[in-house]
């Protein structure tokens, strides 16, 4: 299953524009479309929305664990899967977590382009 190619520039932007309300928007969709294209039956958006919005160290911890899952959907893709976990780490833990949200967008729409 394909998800929505977003521009990584308007992501940034509406998360400002919105007080961060379009991000907690975009964790969601994001979390469901790396669930639905992997087949993870274990992978809870909601959960992963409700967390991120009460505890910070979860922000953080989610953008490590979906780091992880870009890698398998590259490789289901079939392109050679790029390890960004710990910049995405290094990044949330400065509190830039919308500068994680833009580059992992741009990962999935390269994988969304191809399908």
């Amino acid at each position: 299953m394909k998800g929505e190619i977003r521009n990584p520039a308007a992501v940034i932007i509406f998360s400002i524009i919105t007080c961060g309300i379009y991000a907690l928007v975009w964790i969601y969709k994001f979390s469901r479309e790396i669930k639905d294209y992997l087949g993870r039956e274990d992978l809870n958006p909601g959960t992963d929305l409700i967390l991120s919005m009460i505890c910070f160290p979860y922000l953080i911890y989610w953008s490590y664990k979906y780091g992880l899952l870009i890698m398998d959907a590259q490789k289901k893709a079939g392109k050679q899967p790029s390890d960004d976990t710990v910049l995405y780490l290094i990044v949330a833990i400065f509190g830039l977590f919308i500068v994680d949200m833009a580059i992992m967008q741009s990962k999935m729409n390269e994988i969304w382009e191809q399908q």
